[in-house]
């Protein structure tokens, strides 16, 4: 929203003229309703960042695997005869799409729980019919993948679907056929474990298209934690329409993991925008190929620096330390070890995690409290969470009895103790 203001209601009075007070008073309430306005403005614009006609719920996975789009034509005697046949050739071609096994047609029958019709036509000697064909997972799992089938589960992969369109890259700012390809995508015959959100509400902000370019850790673990997955998938198409309602060209791309590793790439072209659902449909089928391939291969497994853990980032400390502190030998600079505590029996007490903040003006400040703190009878675990040196540094302390037999012990080694919040600070 833009708002114009004419000079001539704010420009001063020419010639050394001062303002009277009618003006003053006019010039106020402009003002006034502009800031106004102005907030309103940003308030709608902030809404509408969340809200709108975005976000497309995916295909409850269920425990039954479905195969979709299975086309019949079968003549017969009579049309009810027809379209049994066709009910027949479907579940073949079902299970012919699915990779299964060659089976008698018995077989596959018993493991059919239902036949979705998604379009037919019955005429007196003929059935013509777009058919869906659902498979019991508990029979048919076996056979084509999934649990049971010898075919490792991946662990959850959040699906974040790039569309490159028209000079835009989008994920869910807008509902786009690529997002809606991958909502209806039948997921519970893949061994990947995908996790698809559905694209309304905050979604929008946080899986953007500029979220596979960041290399930031502890964003990602943040990211992934909200929609309880491992790692990330990252599937790609890009749109490139020859003329207004003549053939599309897509470019189709499989990545993965919180670096934007490469899988492989594929072209596919529709002969117009009604072939365009029929395109990304297979394009995302070809993907999960992509990812299945990666999967038997071991590429396709969470990222080992998202739980690097407490011990690598003492490692971390450990280094810095070692660069920080004097070189040599000198007693002057050496940590001093805190006065001997007598033994206390701590038995049998509930352990509870302190949040310990001290001040570290140098790196054997940091050694000197974490010296003191592990020498408190019942502490099972000292580390330190946030370093700043020249600041006030954070260790989280695992103790038998809780915070206040913590602060009293460090109070009999001459420490300075205050206590806020559920959080001890100690000082000399």
């Amino acid at each position: 929203m833009v708002f114009t203001i004419s000079p001539k209601f704010l420009r001063p009075a020419r010639k050394g003229l001062a303002l009277n007070g009618q003006t003053k008073r006019a010039a106020a309430v402009l003002a006034a309703s502009v800031t106004l306005a102005a907030l309103a403005a940003g308030g709608v614009r902030l809404a509408a960042q969340i809200d709108g006609d975005r976000g497309i719920a995916p295909l409850a996975s269920s425990q039954d695997i479905q195969v979709d789009g299975i086309a019949v034509d079968v003549s017969a005697k009579t049309g009810a005869e027809a379209r049994l046949e066709g009910w027949k050739q479907a579940e073949k071609l079902a299970w012919k799409k699915l990779g299964g096994p060659a089976m008698p047609f018995g077989a596959i029958d018993a493991m059919v729980s239902s036949v979705v019709i998604e379009h037919e036509q019955v005429g007196p000697r003929r059935y013509v019919a777009k058919l869906g064909v659902v498979f019991d997972k508990a029979k048919a799992g076996q056979f084509v993948g999934g649990q049971g089938a010898g075919v490792p589960r991946s662990a959850p992969m959040l699906v974040i679907p790039v569309l490159y369109s028209g000079g835009v890259r989008q994920v869910f700012e807008v509902r786009n056929p690529w997002q809606r390809a991958w909502a209806e995508f039948q997921a519970a015959a893949s061994p990947v474990d995908y996790v698809r959100p559905s694209g309304s509400g905050g979604d929008s902000l946080v899986l953007t298209a500029g979220q596979p370019g960041r290399r930031s850790r502890l964003w990602w673990r943040t990211l992934l934690s909200q929609f309880d997955a491992a790692d990330v998938v990252i599937p790609a198409a890009r749109l490139e329409r020859q003329w207004p309602g003549g053939p599309v060209k897509g470019t189709f791309t499989a990545r993965y993991g919180l670096d934007n590793t490469f899988l492989g790439s594929f072209t596919l072209t529709a002969k117009g925008e009604d072939d365009l659902p029929g395109m990304l449909d297979k394009a995302v089928e070809r993907i999960d190929g992509l990812y299945r391939d990666a999967l038997a291969q071991g590429k396709l497994k969470p990222d080992p620096t998202l739980n690097t853990g407490r011990a690598a980032l003492d490692r971390a400390f450990a280094q810095l330390r070692a660069e920080l502190m004097p070189k040599g030998d000198d007693p002057a600079v050496a940590p001093q070890p805190g006065p001997v505590v007598p033994a206390e029996n701590v038995s049998g007490v509930a352990a509870e995690t302190v949040s310990v903040q001290f001040a570290t003006p140098d790196a054997a400040a940091v050694d000197a409290a974490l010296a003191a703190v592990r020498g408190v009878p019942g502490v099972q675990g000292a580390a330190t969470v946030s370093l700043a040196i020249g600041g006030t540094s954070v260790m989280r302390v695992t103790v038998s009895g809780g915070a206040e037999r913590l602060a009293a012990a460090l109070r009999g080694q001459g420490w300075k103790v205050s206590s806020g919040g559920g959080t001890l600070k100690i000082s000399r």
